[in-house]
């Protein structure tokens, strides 16, 4: 085996459904999910892939044994609109774009998840594009965040490890500096801080893209 720590399932009902010959076969999934949790020596991880993990998903997940959740909200890549792109037919165009703004703000799944699950490890991901996102994420309840389109942006734009390096330090710059900003000197201080709303609940707009004003 590839004696992996980890395994990670991503669920993505949106996309597949919007794919071209893609899967939409999710029955049966979650007792799958809790024979997977019981067998494997390693913990399991369950991400969404854009479009949220709510309260009531995530519990049933905890309950089946997952105690690392993803809830990768809508807020950030939008697959839908990835799959329009696909497309053959303008039927299937005009279907996918109808979903671009689908699912659970980022925003409001970190809360409901926590509130639900004080226990679980929770990652926030879905439009989190600095420093200061991942800040406000750490406020929300998340216990670490993920993040995928500026270091692609960085590194397929400008190319080169050094410039992906550079991409990160930022991050770890305005992280710190936002931290510095709310009077929090560790990472804990910034999780225990009392905020009901700091960034905008709105999902993305309808082109894919995040809300104005983020």
């Amino acid at each position: 085996m590839i004696e992996a720590d980890a395994l990670i399932l991503h669920l993505n009902p949106l996309q597949e459904a919007m794919q071209p010959g893609g899967d939409g076969n999710f029955r049966g999934l979650l007792p799958r999910i809790e024979q997977i949790c019981r067998e494997l020596p390693v913990p399991v991880v369950v991400k969404e892939v854009g479009n949220g993990i709510g309260a009531t998903d995530a519990r049933k997940l905890y309950n089946a044994g997952v105690r690392i959740i993803d809830v990768a909200g809508a807020g950030g890549t939008s697959w839908s609109e990835v799959e329009r792109f696909r497309q053959v037919s303008e039927r299937g165009v005009r279907v996918a774009h109808a979903f671009a703004g689908w699912g659970l703000p980022t925003t409001e799944a970190i809360r409901q998840v926590r509130a639900t699950l004080p226990d679980v490890t929770l990652i926030g991901s879905g439009g989190v594009r600095n420093g200061v996102d991942v800040a406000k994420a750490l406020a929300l309840g998340a216990d670490l965040t993920g993040v995928a389109r500026s270091v692609l942006a960085a590194a397929v734009d400008e190319g080169g490890v050094e410039v992906v390096i550079r991409a990160l330090q930022a991050f770890g710059d305005e992280l710190r500096i936002a931290m510095f900003c709310a009077n929090c000197a560790q990472v804990r201080d910034l999780q225990s801080l009392n905020i009901t709303r700091i960034i905008p609940d709105e999902p993305p707009s309808q082109d894919g893209r995040e809300p104005a004003g983020r």
